[in-house]
């Protein structure tokens, strides 16, 4: 049998997750010197709670996970007889996984008929999430493990996603985006755009003073990339910005028909910690990233 893994920086919920048999990997963040593992730590995110904490000033930390603690995640799957593929947020993001490597290798020693396969979503949050949603439709559709990989090799570069940030203070302290210009969040209302590069890296492509000419931005991105997207369900993402999402989802309807399918989804709070909030963005399949 397949077992699916993917981790909570897609944004999955447990809800969510046992629609299609996942299981989860908690990825930590730490406020106060105290680490929080979310969905061990807590049953729901409070989302809000979360970034008006944020707002407060609290800027909480990230951190990789051990060998071990993979080793405890894959291991009773292997020892059961189960294959393993885990679906995950980019590998340019991060060094947790040169642990998660280490326990594979130690694993697949220790249980060579065993496979573990996985997918590169080369992405975080939303985008994430719509390509672990995409696999456990594939999956719950009856395809195979070598088919589903086969759809991975070409169709992951083909979710973009372009978002914008309210507050670069958390982006400018993470160091986690290409291109942003430090002296940036000087400028009153100046809202850079930011994607998810083919590498697998949040790479800013632009600046926009106030909230409508971003917005306007993100939906000149969908109407220049945007490929089959009757076809394909748009999500949008936001880091406690309910209002601005509903905007957002308002206006693309408006721009791209009125039957659009769209989720909503919010920003996990490990990811969060980086992009701080009132933040918006949008996922779609796209002709390339």
């Amino acid at each position: 049998m397949l077992t699916l893994y993917t981790d909570t920086d897609t944004d999955i919920t447990p809800a969510v997750a046992a629609e299609y048999g996942y299981k989860l990997i908690s990825m930590p963040y730490s406020v106060d010197a105290k680490t929080v593992y979310p969905y061990v730590d807590f049953d729901e995110f409070d989302g809000h709670a979360f970034y008006d904490m944020l707002r407060s000033g609290v800027l909480p930390t990230t951190s990789a996970i051990s060998k071990e603690r993979y080793i405890e995640y894959f291991e009773p799957e292997l020892a059961a007889g189960n294959d393993i593929l885990y679906v995950h947020f980019s590998r340019a993001m991060t060094i947790t996984f040169d642990a998660m490597d280490q326990a594979v290798s130690e694993l697949r020693a220790k249980y060579p008929e065993r496979r573990f396969e996985e997918i590169d979503t080369k992405g975080i949050t939303t985008i994430s999430y719509a390509i672990v949603r995409a696999v456990g439709d594939l999956v719950l559709s009856g395809k195979r493990l070598d088919e589903v990989l086969e759809w991975a090799k070409t169709e992951v570069d083909h979710y973009a996603m372009y978002f914008y940030a309210d507050d670069l203070k958390f982006f400018r302290r993470s160091g986690r985006v290409s291109g942003l210009a430090a002296t940036m969040g000087t400028l009153i209302g100046i809202r850079p755009i930011i994607y998810m590069s083919a590498e697998g890296k949040m790479v800013s492509c632009g600046k926009e003073k106030g909230r409508i000419k971003a917005m306007e931005h993100l939906l000149g991105k969908v109407a220049e990339l945007g490929d089959d997207i009757k076809g394909h369900r748009f999500y949008v993402g936001h880091t406690d910005a309910p209002e601005l999402a509903k905007e957002l989802a308002h206006a693309l309807k408006e721009r791209f028909g009125d039957d659009l399918d769209i989720e909503f989804v919010i920003t996990n709070p490990t990811a969060g910690s980086h992009s701080g909030p009132n933040g918006v963005g949008v996922c779609f399949h796209a002709i390339h990233r």
